[in-house]
């Protein structure tokens, strides 16, 4: 998979090196010449110093051939330009944003080109919710290109799922289960499985379908 990366701050070069790891052909672009000189020697990835706002940029970044653009750098107006013309101009199928400030995150949707962005403060919260909340439903991750999201319920001893199996549960069809994490153990979830008390569950659901679920995995 090729990924070109906007901005080697923290955050973008953090990815660029789990990435390279991984095995993927990384490109990170970045108009501070200063860090990129210091930069790479300790980063074994391609580099490109430029304005990733400029189409000319993205033009020599041979962002046509990318699969995912990353836009990475600290600065919400320069990640939004950076999708925009990631997604019209390029045509790259996979665009992936980050929000710097929470109250921006409204803005980083399929108008602006970004199929998921990603909000640290955001995360944070809902890490903190999944880990101390049982019997309620937690969204974990939300797909800003449509209206499909992640959530997550721990069984509590009320559950209207606790000892039934799967398929007596009538999932709505815009939902689905998929994954349940039982004592640290991912069990794949299959018709026969038996929901127990302290299951994690994490279910890909829309927004007409998530109160159904809450229902189902929670109760009223």
């Amino acid at each position: 998979m090729r990924v070109v990366i906007a901005g080697a701050g923290n955050v973008g070069t953090a990815i660029a090196g789990d990435l390279r790891d991984n095995g993927h052909n990384v490109l990170v672009i970045e108009q501070d010449v200063d860090l990129v000189a210091r930069l790479r020697p300790t980063l074994d990835v391609e580099w490109l110093e430029g304005d990733a706002c400029e189409v000319s940029t993205l033009r020599t970044s041979e962002l046509d051939t990318a699969d995912v653009m990353v836009a990475a750098t600290g600065d919400d107006e320069d990640n939004l330009v950076v999708s925009l013309l990631a997604k019209m101009e390029f045509a790259v199928p996979r665009v992936v944003a980050r929000v710097n400030h929470p109250k921006n995150r409204w803005l980083f949707n399929e108008t602006w080109g970004v199929d998921v962005s990603v909000s640290t403060p955001h995360l944070l919260t809902a890490l903190v919710e999944e880990a101390v909340s049982v019997g309620s439903l937690v969204r974990l991750l939300q797909f800003d290109g449509g209206d499909a999201h992640l959530v997550e319920v721990t069984l509590a001893d009320n559950s209207p799922a606790r000892n039934r199996p799967l398929s007596e549960l009538e999932v709505p069809r815009d939902a689905s289960i998929v994954a349940v994490v039982r004592q640290g153990r991912v069990v794949i979830p299959r018709g026969d499985t038996v929901m127990q008390v302290g299951d994690e569950v994490v279910v890909l659901v829309t927004g007409e379908s998530e109160d159904k679920v809450k229902g189902l995995l929670v109760g009223t």
